[in-house]
């Protein structure tokens, strides 16, 4: 049994292959879309299937990646280069387009992207800038300051997460060895990234509802927001809070998510629990229903993420069936 975290592969032929081989050994197979596991997305799930809001029309989905995890991640970090790794929306973004198709409970048809590096390059780079923050003359005046992002929340007792990432035992004096010698110490203008910093993606699903996401480093870090539109009303959604208003009484209900209970295994808000929680069960008892998507539904959902990226790159509307062969 397999337990596959995202993407499936870095392409659609490697995707085809793992799914096609899961599915002739007969093993249970799941992969760590965790946001289908979280108590928020089956509050949204259970509001959508029970005809609360009607028929669902569209949905509206943004992914504010945050400014610093942009440049930590995206710009400075592993995922900077589609070479190396991924174009930005498989590796971000591959589980907002599985999160969209599970709530519409339809095939996608077809897709149609725009995306560009818009800030993050070399043409960008302010005047006198230099090529370590360390070193730079205007650092003080740049949100994207390595100075600001790592040694601010060293400075603030704050040792986990991004930090840890540039060197195993956080101090003051070992960031700032690492921004002076690391990757993580780079001026944002002057690396070698070349994956998108903005991305919109619109997606038509069979019976004719529609979907968008937007995808931008230009936010604070924060969750996810979405917006679903219905024929008798519409959720408001920010991954803890849901707003439901109802066309028919003209009023609006809220209605909180949050899962106190699990704060040691409430990654992903508590997604990450429930994906292991259901795997075990579903090895358990061999039962792949159980989980909440299969093989040939993932492939779908990263089908649409390859049929955005040929979108983008072509300037054209791709369809899902071109994708699957």
């Amino acid at each position: 049994h397999v337990l596959l975290e995202k993407p499936i592969a870095p392409s659609a032929e490697g995707c085809r292959t793992i799914v096609d081989a899961v599915t002739k050994a007969g093993v249970l197979f799941a992969v760590c879309h965790v946001l289908r596991y979280t108590s928020y997305t089956r509050h949204i799930k259970d509001l959508v299937t029970s005809g609360r809001i009607g028929d669902v029309v569209n949905i509206q989905r943004l992914e504010p990646v945050g400014y610093w995890h942009q440049v930590h991640s995206y710009v400075r970090g592993n995922w900077r280069r589609e070479s190396e790794s991924s174009p930005m929306l498989l590796a971000k973004c591959c589980h907002d387009l599985d999160w969209i198709r599970h709530i519409t409970g339809s095939p996608c048809t077809s897709v149609q992207s725009f995306g560009t590096l818009k800030h993050f390059r070399a043409e960008e780079k302010p005047k006198n800038a230099a090529s370590r923050c360390l070193d730079c003359a205007v650092e003080q005046q740049c949100p994207y300051s390595a100075r600001k992002i790592y040694l601010g929340r060293v400075a603030r007792g704050e040792t986990g997460w991004p930090v840890d990432i540039l060197t195993a035992d956080v101090d003051e004096r070992n960031v700032t060895e690492a921004l002076r010698t690391g990757p993580y110490g780079r001026c944002v203008y002057d690396c070698d990234n070349d994956v998108v910093d903005n991305q919109v993606v619109n997606m038509l699903f069979e019976g004719g509802r529609t979907a968008s996401l937007t995808m931008t480093a230009f936010t604070e870090a924060r969750h996810r927001n979405t917006r679903i539109f219905g024929t008798r009303g519409e959720l408001e959604g920010d991954g803890r809070t849901i707003k439901h208003f109802d066309f028919l009484t003209d009023s609006w209900t809220t209605i909180d998510t949050d899962t106190p209970s699990l704060p040691a295994l409430g990654g992903h808000g508590g997604g990450d629990y429930g994906l292991m929680y259901t795997f075990v069960e579903a090895v358990a008892k061999g039962d792949q229903t159980l989980l909440l998507s299969g093989p040939r539904e993932s492939l779908e959902t990263h089908l649409m993420v390859f049929a955005a990226e040929r979108s983008r790159r072509e300037n054209r509307v791709v369809t899902i069936e071109e994708m699957s062969t």
